[in-house]
């Protein structure tokens, strides 16, 4: 371990500071609890008897809600439907203290919905509700011309891609280009189909799935040692002449992440969480906290190291889940603790 507890928390310590601009798919996550005891007699189903139910703003949303949660500020930028949903969302989010000025209505969009069934802590199923985004020239005109405004008080910016519509070329434009001429972190959390120029980027964040299906190499078994994963490392090579990224995150679950700089060796950062009970959202942790980092003046590796103890915390939570502050430390001083 590189980075100390003390300079997590002078980087943290800074973050109350730091402003960051999410752009990208703005969601709603409902989650129904409940227990089972019986099969249905219709199908071969179990029963669920819901207890109680929740929700709360999901997708790039939950990028939001972690810079909340690690204490920094956060505004958002995307689209969501003239509807009920959308306008519970918008509620909930300016609840928590999140900027909507880059988030617009449209009459032409549902509000992405996705519905978890959970019964004694293990998902059953999820119910998604939602449509791909398609908005008029006029209205992408007036989204980019608000991210634009947004970037302007921006000390850092991620694009949250879940293959919705929200992320286009043009709103990718749009934000490197500001971030360029305000010389602030930008970060992306790629979907792997779907093809963007990301050249001027500062750190790209996909998971091993998202991280070969953008390379258009077939997944195959992973090595205990990312460091020896040939097939791992091809992808990385690809990955760096696609996005033109100036670093590459690729989270590998048990085995931890892989850090790629241009014109450096290959950085492997082992895994810190003790127990994975779900891991919905911890990519929108990684990258909110590595983000946030960078903006607080980490360098990449500490912001790497950082945003791996935060996931650890995260995936030992049901549902979709934040880091705080107060956690991530304690996560930390308990790690260094068993060292």
């Amino acid at each position: 371990m590189k980075i100390t507890i003390q300079r997590a928390k002078d980087l943290l310590c800074c973050a109350q500071k730091k402003r960051i601009l999410v752009v990208g798919d703005l969601m709603m996550d409902r989650f129904v609890y409940g227990s089972v005891s019986r099969i249905s007699p219709e199908a071969p189903v179990p029963v669920v008897h819901v207890s109680h139910e929740k929700a709360m703003p999901g997708g790039a949303c939950n990028v939001a809600s972690n810079l909340l949660a690690l204490g920094g500020k956060a505004a958002m930028a995307g689209v969501v439907g003239h509807d009920a949903v959308g306008a519970e969302l918008k509620s909930q989010l300016t609840e928590s203290g999140v900027s909507l000025h880059a988030v617009i209505d449209t009459e032409n969009h549902p509000t992405c919905v996705k519905t978890r069934i959970v019964a004694e802590r293990q998902q059953v199923v999820r119910v998604d509700r939602e449509e791909y985004l398609r908005i008029s020239e006029e209205e992408m005109a007036r989204f980019c011309k608000l991210i634009k405004e947004e970037m302007a008080k921006a000390d850092g910016a991620i694009i949250e891609d879940y293959g919705k519509g929200s992320v286009q070329q043009q709103v990718v434009d749009t934000v490197l280009a500001a971030a360029e001429q305000s010389g602030i972190p930008v970060g992306y959390d790629p979907k792997d189909d779907h093809i963007l120029k990301m050249e001027g980027v500062s750190v790209v964040t996909p998971n091993r799935k998202e991280a070969f299906g953008s390379a258009g190499i077939s997944e195959g078994k992973p090595c205990d040692n990312p460091l020896v994963d040939t097939a791992l490392l091809e992808v990385g090579r690809i990955l760096d002449e696609k996005w033109k990224a100036r670093h590459t995150l690729i989270t590998l679950g048990p085995h931890g992440m892989l850090l790629l700089n241009q014109g450096d060796e290959p950085k492997h950062i082992p895994t810190r969480a003790r127990e994975v009970f779900d891991v919905s959202g911890a990519g929108d942790t990684v990258i909110a906290t590595y983000v946030l980092a960078l903006a607080c003046g980490a360098t990449y590796l500490e912001a790497a190291e950082l945003s791996n103890f935060a996931a650890g915390v995260v995936v030992g939570k049901l549902g979709t889940a934040t880091c705080s502050q107060k956690e991530l430390i304690d996560y930390m001083t308990t790690h260094t603790e068993e060292l």
